[in-house]
């Protein structure tokens, strides 16, 4: 796949406002995700970065074919604000999602919580067994990412903590 083609291609997926798309052709594979910029370690295939249309300035860092896909540039830079680093507890298991030990008691921790580490901050259910997620960060619960009584997926992202510093 040459610039030219990944170019057209880069400005298709936008134009169809599609986040994220994979394609193999042969032994070249080729990744687009819009999102947060990932180097690839080298041996494995390439992740390309495309911001989303939104009028502001492109990501920090962002990959040169992102930028030449046509996205819009302000004048300033100076104005572009670092996106603040939150540590993600994610799902060990399959199971199903509860924020509380019992129906009708609150939930181990809301936004606004301080959590230490090893505190329970929800329950998956699998096969029967309650397993308790705990904290692996000690910090600030930012966002719950999860609905109770939802089904989710080993890896799937279940609250967003601002770490102590």
């Amino acid at each position: 796949m040459n610039q030219k083609e990944l170019k057209e291609l880069i400005e298709f997926l936008i134009e169809k406002d599609i986040a994220e798309f994979e394609l193999e052709r042969g032994d070249v594979k080729v990744r687009i995700k819009r999102g947060a910029e990932h180097v690839a370690p080298h041996g494995q295939p390439a992740i390309f970065t495309v911001p989303a249309l939104t009028g502001s300035a492109p990501e920090a860092g962002a990959s040169p074919a992102a930028t030449q896909a046509g996205a819009p540039t302000p004048a300033v830079l100076k104005e572009v604000v670092p996106e603040e680093v939150l540590h993600m507890v994610k799902s060990p298991i399959v199971g199903t999602f509860y924020e509380a030990p019992s129906p009708g008691a609150p939930p181990f921790a809301k936004a606004g919580d301080m959590v230490e580490v090893g505190q329970v901050l929800c329950i998956v259910e699998a096969m029967k067994l309650l397993n308790e997620i705990e904290s692996d960060v000690a910090g600030e619960v930012v966002k719950k990412l999860a609905v109770n009584g939802q089904p989710i997926e080993y890896g799937q992202e279940l609250f967003a903590i601002r770490p102590k510093k």
